[in-house]
């Protein structure tokens, strides 16, 4: 059975939100699936996975979240070459960067080797249903992906 690792960092509980529909698609399609906050991660975690799913709220001007930062600090060096790899996250438009947490996690998985099998999804504040949809249907890609692979 191959797994997944689902990580993100929440401050409202919108990326919470999201990341508790991708997991359940997950597991839905088959996928051995662990939820987990930055906060309670360790990043060399990563490497024990067949697939990795991460989501982060931005911060102010496009930053990772602070509760983000020592997770995203424990990447540095590890070697994600032959993961399948999603990310998402929630934002706001009202600032000049939209949603800037999601393009430096999705660039720095892919420079640790990992492959983003989809376009990351990115939302403003709460995810609507169709956003939800998408979530979920990430889930399941990278599960059936995975299954396919194995």
């Amino acid at each position: 059975m191959s797994s997944i690792l689902v990580v993100y960092a929440s401050l409202t509980g919108n990326t919470e939100e999201a990341a508790e529909v991708i997991a359940a698609a997950a597991r839905e399609a088959g996928a051995d699936t662990v939820l987990k906050e930055a906060f309670d991660a360790n990043a060399e975690e990563l490497l024990q996975y067949d697939g990795i799913i991460i989501g982060a709220y931005t911060w102010g001007d496009g930053e990772l979240p602070d509760e983000f930062l020592d997770f995203y600090d424990g990447m540095a060096g590890l070697d994600l070459t032959g993961k399948k790899a999603a990310v998402f996250g929630s934002g706001d438009t009202s600032y000049p960067i939209y949603c800037g947490a999601v393009d430096t996690i999705e660039n720095k998985l892919k420079e640790l080797g990992a492959e983003v099998v989809c376009e990351s999804l990115k939302f403003e504040y709460g995810a609507s249903s169709g956003e939800k949809e998408r979530a979920s249907e990430i889930g399941k890609l990278l599960a059936g992906l995975l299954s396919v692979a194995t």
